[in-house]
């Protein structure tokens, strides 16, 4: 069966944009970058609607891959989606990359908004650091409840995504062909 709806889950630093960017680029999909569509210039957080409503505009066609937690936007994506990719990474690789990005990869990122220059603070190493503990349980109670059918695969290391992106590189009924 083609994968036509992805949506890609993780930590900030554990490979997401990437990862989405690489689907999108295989399986032919456009890429939705959620903090795009999330951030306003200044880094401001929108309302809670005007988010979801672009969401939702964002993903109204047959084919896309979503990239990006946003627990408020579940209720859109998952029910759609045909895989779920969690990206299950090591706290210190995720702040590792993160911090390396900021110093860097300024200015190359396919996910940053426009008027918000890519930052670390205290506030996001410390939420990176927690991450495990005090916001994925909400995920995935979330994910449980807005998609507890839809296929999911955990990846963990390098050797799991590249074994994951090689298998829809070669799989024609995947990519459907």
């Amino acid at each position: 069966m083609p994968i036509r709806r992805i949506v890609v889950l993780g930590c900030s630093g554990s490979g997401k944009t990437t990862l989405a960017v690489e689907l999108g680029r295989l399986l032919e999909l456009p890429v939705v970058h959620l903090d795009r569509l999330y951030w306003r210039p200044g880094w401001q957080a929108p309302d809670e609607a005007s988010f979801c409503a672009r969401v939702q505009q964002a993903i109204a066609g047959d084919r896309w891959v979503s990239e990006g937690n946003y627990r408020e936007t579940f209720p859109l994506r998952l029910p759609r989606a045909d895989l779920v990719v969690v990206l299950h990474r090591s706290r210190w690789l995720c702040l590792r990359r993160v911090l390396w990005r900021s110093l860097f990869a300024r200015g190359r990122r396919p996910d940053l908004p426009d008027g918000c220059p890519e930052h670390v603070d205290w506030p996001l190493l410390q939420f990176i650091w927690c991450f495990y503990q005090a916001t994925w349980p909400r995920i995935e109670a979330a994910r449980a409840e807005h998609g507890a059918d839809v296929r999911t695969i955990w990846l963990r290391r390098n050797r799991e995504i590249t074994a994951f992106l090689t298998s829809i590189a070669q799989s024609p009924a995947l990519r459907g062909e």
